[in-house]
């Protein structure tokens, strides 16, 4: 692209795409690098015909000593020279960075966009205008690529974005590095070089210097090739974006604290419209996606489609919880709320089913117990010797006080207590089975831990076996 089309082409994308409107304030994000101070000229060449009120805004970071602090000097005199209002920051990321222990790049963004906030606040703009072009855009996806990433991440970055009332806009995101260095030295404008840039241990550089370099010996037109897929992938994730919403609006119900779906609805979609559609109801409820990778959407998604679960709750992290109740799914941001429940145990069944945890409690009385048996007895089975126990026997939830006598300790615990202590999931205190004789005596938290009564001695006459089952 020649230099004297660089500004048209430039603004008939800005017009096309509506990122400024006549008469709005634009903040400029110009760090001093030939990106940055393109992006100054292009917009203050427009900015008489389209009534834009430009400021300026540059944040030293303090990373490079006198390097920083001459770039903040240029970019103050630069303004000066084409008469533009300028406001330049002044931050010690470093010393923030030991405060905090943050990675360095994301610290150093963090506190840039909070700056250019504060000034678009300040200056009642409605935009801030960043310099990244199709080079940078070009090396994001590739580095999505490497990390992992899925459809939408392939996007990249969008010409232009909403957050915090104010419209993030990339005018040069279709113009390479190279016309932008040309378009400087055709206007003889002088610009700064960020001794940084060379840095290897940045992961960017890395991928700027050595892994597509290297690639690029297979495929000469990779970066446009790479912008390319951005494209595609815009539009198909637009598309399915739609689609996602539309099924949420079809399917979803929005409850009290939490958003619910039935299974046969959802097992209806596309595999990737159901994980959209979880994606989606996860943004409803604020989470930070960021923590949740592939592998829990997947458990997510399978837990719905799973036909042989009728009760289940999964806790995907300390602030999200999948219950699955017959043919509801619900997700919800706060532990569910569960029924206590009790049951007799009778000797003569053999099988308890217990549906709040969709297991089993399996019991059978003998007369003697087999050596190889008390070996092999784990915390989700368990011997007592039955006459030493008040029948009948009972199966319950916890309750508020209980106790337990574990073996091998003397005294006793609270049974709270010794979940807290075991960093028992909420979901699963609220369920574990607790086996009690006609006393209330605890004998054993099935799975968990059992009680000194009713040890099996060299007198007992009648074991009985007791085993929890997973379903």
């Amino acid at each position: 692209m020649m230099e004297t089309n660089l500004v048209a082409s430039v603004e008939q994308r800005i017009l096309e795409q509506q990122m400024i409107e006549p008469g709005d304030g634009v903040v400029v994000a110009v760090s001093g690098g030939p990106d940055s101070v393109a992006l100054l000229h292009v917009l203050f060449t427009l900015s008489g015909r389209h009534g834009w009120n430009l400021h300026v805004a540059h944040l030293n970071h303090r990373f490079r000593g006198a390097e920083s602090d001459a770039e903040a000097a240029y970019v103050a005199e630069l303004a000066a020279r084409w008469g533009l209002p300028c406001h330049i920051g002044d931050i010690d990321v470093p010393a923030y960075i030991e405060e905090t222990s943050m990675n360095s790049q994301v610290a150093a963004r963090e506190k840039r966009y909070d700056f250019l906030f504060q000034v678009a606040a300040e200056q009642g703009a409605k935009r801030i205008a960043f310099a990244h072009h199709a080079d940078d855009q070009a090396e994001t996806v590739l580095m999505r690529l490497l990390r992992g990433t899925g459809p939408s991440g392939l996007v990249g970055m969008p010409e232009r974005r909403r957050e915090k009332k104010v419209e993030l806009i990339r005018p040069f995101l279709r113009i390479y590095k190279s016309e932008l260095v040309q378009y400087c030295a055709h206007h003889g404008i002088r610009y700064c070089q960020d001794s940084s840039n060379e840095s290897r241990k940045y992961f960017r550089n890395q991928i700027r210097h050595d892994v597509l370099p290297m690639l690029k010996q297979y495929n000469e037109q990779l970066p446009e090739s790479l912008n390319r897929l951005t494209e595609l992938m815009r539009a198909e994730d637009d598309f399915m974006d739609k689609e996602a919403e539309q099924a949420f609006r079809r399917m979803v119900r929005k409850q009290s604290n939490c958003y619910s779906l039935v299974r046969p609805d959802f097992k209806e979609l596309h595999v990737a419209l159901q994980r959209r559609l979880i994606k989606l109801i996860l943004n409803c409820l604020c989470m930070g996606l960021d923590r949740l990778d592939f592998a829990v959407i997947e458990s997510m998604r399978e837990l719905i489609l799973d036909h042989q679960i009728s009760n289940q709750v999964f806790q995907a992290n300390e602030q999200l919880y999948i219950v699955r109740e017959y043919e509801t799914v619900r997700f919800q941001s706060a532990a569910p709320a569960t029924t206590p429940y009790q049951y007799q145990i009778d000797l003569s069944a053999n099988r308890l089913y217990l549906p709040e945890m969709n297991a089993d409690m399996e019991y059978h009385v003998q007369s003697v117990l087999l050596e190889t048996a008390a070996q092999t007895a784990s915390a989700m089975d368990v011997y007592l010797d039955l006459d030493r126990l008040q029948a009948p026997l009972f199966v319950r939830s916890r309750s508020a006080g209980d106790r337990l006598e574990p073996h091998g300790l003397n005294g006793s615990k609270k049974v709270k207590d010794m979940f807290i202590d075991a960093k028992m999931p909420f979901s699963r205190r609220e369920t574990i089975p607790i086996l009690t004789d006609a006393s209330g005596q605890i004998l054993w938290i099935a799975g968990f831990r059992r009680s000194r009564h009713a040890l099996v001695g060299p007198d007992t006459q009648r074991v009985l076996h007791m085993k929890l089952v997973l379903k």
